[in-house]
């Protein structure tokens, strides 16, 4: 198999644009869902939890930002467009009905930990396929989103 311009066999550079493009699409379903989470949640802790979510989001937008750019790096299309996410995200539709903190904080979890395991199902395949630079930076982006996921659970009432 032959080695194309960016140093990487065909099968990573492929294997890469789309880990990375999946990841990139839950991402962007997330950080919608943080948004919605954020404008309408009442409750107790209400300005500690909607200051989180905008920190959260925060970070969660550049580890998005250089999955795309890292897409482009590849000789691949980043899609983000509001039909690509809704189309392709393994995220389910977050509920536009919920006010209380608790409920968006258990909503938001459950997102937020079904995107770490997204992002690590990333990682197992594009090492696997000899893109280390990728994985490198889909562990940078769960790192943080482990760091998040523990920051929102916190929250949560046992």
């Amino acid at each position: 198999m032959a080695v194309d311009l960016k140093g990487l066999e065909d099968n990573a550079r492929k294997t890469a644009i789309k880990e990375l493009q999946a990841c990139m699409t839950d991402g962007t379903s997330l950080s919608l869902a943080l948004k919605q989470a954020h404008w309408n949640l009442k409750g107790p802790n209400f300005i500690a939890v909607h200051e989180l979510l905008d920190a959260v989001k925060a970070r969660l937008d550049p580890n998005i930002d250089s999955m795309a750019e890292r897409i482009q790096q590849l000789d691949g299309v980043a899609v983000g467009t509001v039909e690509e996410v809704a189309g392709n995200t393994r995220l389910p539709p977050y509920p536009t009905d919920l006010t209380a903190v608790q409920d968006h904080l258990r909503e938001i979890c459950t997102r937020m930990r079904a995107y770490g395991g997204r992002v690590r199902e990333g990682i197992d395949a594009v090492d696997e396929a000899g893109d280390q630079d990728t994985a490198d930076l889909l562990t940078e982006a769960s790192r943080q989103a482990d760091k998040d996921l523990w920051f929102l659970e916190s929250h949560l009432e046992r």
